[in-house]
């Protein structure tokens, strides 16, 4: 038995080594792969209903944006800390609890929609708590694919992590589209709690490989250290400052597009679903293809065209009149979006050494998500104060601006620069970081 199949299992036959598909080749990788994509969709219909509700229950356009914001706003408050919990303690562990906890807060979340008892800032602090649940889950979640497949196969699995949570975006927004219209946010909000069940079953079955001593780090200087690291990596330092940037101008979508489908295009919860379908069908075909050409042009060609397709994507669905007009503006917005993330995700995960990269994962999404969750309240204050289309081209603007100053002050780093090699938990990141390949 190959050292490969011990540490990952027996790899399935007929599916070709260093392929698009080949982290499929491994079972916990199967299996997570599966579940996840099954929790994701419960989680897309959820999110389609509450901001669905959200517009029935107030005329805020802030609010519309914050709820839209909530799942991703914990990750600039506490995500770094969850980074040290995935770093500190065992992955698998981690994301049990946090699931577990998610199922449990889904579950009040529908439980308080059967009984009609919904109010605005109820329905915001519930969302707020699921993304409490998000935050403290993506670093381990992030950090265990290397536990799940050998290294060669960490950028498809990456990619195929991506095209699992856009599939999700393709068919559960029309799913919940459904739901809403025949019995309302309940039915839907209790799917997305019975979602997280297989989950959590997978994970109670997973034993994944012993990864070497995990030393146990006190909180703040195990962030201190992770903080220093970024900040002296040239390449992570520029990684992070392009996820950012990119969040705060690409969230206009995910803010304004419940109030783009009610209030200028005038449809109903289905064509809300259809456009959202739209916006993941784009992820998927564009996440498809993504890692040939991302070897091929490089991360800046795909990061700038993705900033670039994500602007388009505003100015059309400012300029939409029509339910089949967004959605071709969603198609753009979903192909950017899925570009860009998860260019920057392996950028991140290949920089990173195996001791820290729970820590380094948790700055990348504290810094990417949290450009989305400021820029919802940004897009989402402006809206109300000057309208949905200007809004919307602001946004725009922003990611042009962004593209061509960027370009220059924190150009993408290339393949091969700055990337550390697979290492044992324990050795210390110094190390780490000299071992380039």
């Amino acid at each position: 038995m190959s050292d490969e199949t011990s540490e990952y299992g027996s790899p399935a036959p007929g599916i070709a080594a260093g392929s698009a598909f080949a982290p499929f080749r491994w079972p916990a990788f199967r299996w997570i792969w599966v579940a996840n994509l099954v929790s994701a969709l419960g989680s897309m219909i959820q999110s389609i209903a509450a901001a669905w509700l959200m517009t029935d229950l107030t005329d805020s356009h802030l609010l519309v944006a914050l709820v839209q914001a909530s799942i991703v706003i914990p990750m600039l408050f506490i995500g770094v800390f969850a980074g040290v919990l995935a770093d500190n303690y065992d992955r698998r562990k981690v994301m049990l609890a946090a699931n577990s906890g998610m199922a449990a807060i889904s579950a009040m979340l529908a439980a308080l929609a059967w009984l009609e008892v919904i109010e605005p800032w109820s329905l915001l602090l519930m969302t707020l708590l699921l993304g409490c649940g998000f935050a403290m889950n993506g670093p381990a979640w992030q950090a265990s694919v290397r536990l799940q497949v050998p290294h060669e196969d960490l950028p498809q699995a990456i990619s195929l992590n991506s095209i699992a949570f856009n599939m999700a975006r393709s068919v559960g927004p029309a799913v919940g589209g459904v739901l809403l219209s025949l019995s309302g946010p309940k039915l839907a909000f209790t799917v997305n709690a019975l979602s997280y069940a297989l989950m959590i079953a997978v994970l109670m079955r997973w034993r994944p490989r012993a990864t070497g001593r995990r030393e146990k780090h006190a909180v703040f200087p195990a962030i201190g250290t992770a903080l220093r690291y970024c900040a002296d990596s040239s390449p992570i330092r520029r990684v992070l400052t392009r996820g950012f940037a990119f969040g705060v101008g690409a969230t206009g979508y995910q803010a304004l597009i419940p109030l783009v489908i009610r209030q200028q295009v005038g449809g109903s919860e289905t064509d809300f679903g259809l456009v959202l379908g739209a916006f993941g069908v784009g992820s998927v075909v564009t996440a498809l293809w993504l890692g040939p050409v991302r070897r091929r042009l490089g991360p800046e060609a795909i990061v700038s065209a993705a900033m670039l397709a994500s602007a388009l994507a505003m100015v059309g669905l400012a300029w939409s009149a029509t339910v089949p007009q967004a959605m071709a503006a969603s198609l753009f917005a979903g192909g950017g979006q899925v570009a860009a993330l998860t260019s920057l995700n392996v950028s991140m995960q290949l920089r990173s050494p195996e001791a820290i990269l729970g820590r380094c994962l948790a700055i990348f999404q504290a810094l990417a998500f949290g450009g989305f969750a400021v820029g919802s309240w940004i897009w989402g204050v402006l809206s109300d104060a000057a309208g949905l289309a200007p809004a919307l081209l602001a946004s725009a603007g922003w990611l042009a601006v962004a593209l061509v100053v960027l370009r220059i002050l924190a150009p993408m780093p290339g393949i091969g620069e700055g990337t550390v090699s697979p290492v044992r938990s324990d050795d210390p990141p110094g190390q780490t970081a000299k071992r380039r390949t």
